[in-house]
């Protein structure tokens, strides 16, 4: 077991004692990723990693075991498909002392087939909750290397926005701009992940679709992209404007920069994250346009594109060092445009760094 995953299991343990939580389940996907640095292939074949008080151990299709047995020494409870996964499963739980934990806690993206095997095999009366107190409130705050690899991310982000400011031109559809963006990615080994383009009156849209609409002089693009590079996302989104900009275009993105500002000043370890997500909200009611800020102020990042804390109106989580999130207020104008500034911070104690280097003034492309 490598020193990474020994170090991540302790300290799960630790959570797991002190919220009196007896098992852990953990399916196929990024908590399991976290814990081990990788995965099995995640398939309708139960597959579960359990941890117990003391002990671990996997849940194991034979069919996967071979091919998993090279990445971890963890005990196997194999079960083949002849004869299904209930005695292994049984057998597990009985080697690391989990026949009866008194409180489970369930990865909350595991299958729901995965989970009702797992409840079955245990104690009617064994409690039920997911991970926020345990694995998910570990996740939200990342090490030096989860660090670098977010920040090597983010400036593949921006070389990729700037590559679309250097493409954008009056004629080109926001498909075209799009495949420019994802090329960018691509040539630096990234996977290219998601390229919202939204031009014009699709800006007004916040998770628009790059479609066949063709770019024309005096719109406003709203740039939303990301991709992926060593397990890791980028996520930024800029606006460039075609020629002369629309109609109040200049006064609505000054309001949504000071509304970033003042979520920036806002975030700090101990702040509440709803307050975070009222302070830029504030800045833009007041300004009128409170009812066309129509989502979150942002969403933490991590292995997941989106992953707890979640910047919401209504969210409790206690921000804390070291934490992922993004900053990303708009407005949106129906039939005319929509602004998206959005900046990757991680929270550090005197609190938030940008981890883009990109500036967020308004890219004015040549026609």
């Amino acid at each position: 077991m490598n020193e990474q995953t020994a170090a991540r299991l302790k300290a799960l343990r630790q959570r797991m004692a002190e919220t009196g939580t007896g098992l852990l389940a953990v399916a196929p996907g990024s908590h399991m990723d976290w814990v081990l640095g990788f995965h099995p292939h995640p398939d309708e074949r139960p597959c579960l990693l359990l941890i117990g008080p003391e002990k671990e151990a996997f849940l194991m299709p034979a069919l996967n075991a071979e091919g998993t047995r090279e990445f971890t020494d963890i005990a196997f409870h194999n079960w083949a498909d002849e004869e299904g996964p209930d005695s292994a499963l049984r057998a597990a739980l009985s080697a690391i002392g989990a026949e009866a934990p008194g409180l489970v806690a369930l990865d909350e993206t595991m299958r729901a087939d995965f989970a009702l095997l797992l409840l079955d095999a245990l104690p009617a009366d064994t409690r039920r909750d997911f991970t926020p107190a345990t694995l998910g409130g570990l996740r939200m705050r990342k090490d030096d290397s989860e660090y670098a690899r977010l920040k090597m991310n983010a400036g593949i982000a921006d070389r990729a926005m700037e590559a679309a400011f250097a493409a954008i031109r009056p004629g080109m559809t926001e498909k075209e701009l799009a495949a420019e963006i994802r090329a960018h990615f691509s040539s630096e080994g990234a996977s290219p992940q998601f390229w919202i383009v939204g031009a014009g009156g699709n800006g007004a849209f916040p998770h628009h679709s790059a479609s066949d609409r063709v770019i024309r002089e005096g719109d406003a693009v709203v740039i939303d992209i990301g991709g992926r590079k060593q397990g890791f996302p980028s996520d930024i989104t800029r606006m460039a404007v075609v020629g002369m900009p629309p109609e109040g275009y200049g006064e609505i993105h000054t309001i949504v920069e000071k509304a970033v500002q003042a979520a920036l000043k806002a975030a700090r370890p101990g702040v509440v994250a709803r307050e975070v997500d009222a302070a830029a909200r504030k800045v833009i009611a007041d300004a009128g346009y409170g009812d066309y800020f129509v989502h979150r102020t942002g969403h933490g990042m991590g292995i997941d594109g989106h992953e707890p804390p979640y910047i919401t109106a209504t969210s409790e989580t206690v921000l804390e060092e070291g934490m992922v999130f993004s900053i990303e207020p708009g407005i949106y104008l129906p039939g005319r445009f929509g602004i998206r500034l959005e900046d990757i911070v991680i929270l550090r104690e005197n609190g938030p760094e940008v981890l883009s280097s990109l500036p967020r003034t308004v890219h004015i492309a040549r026609i």
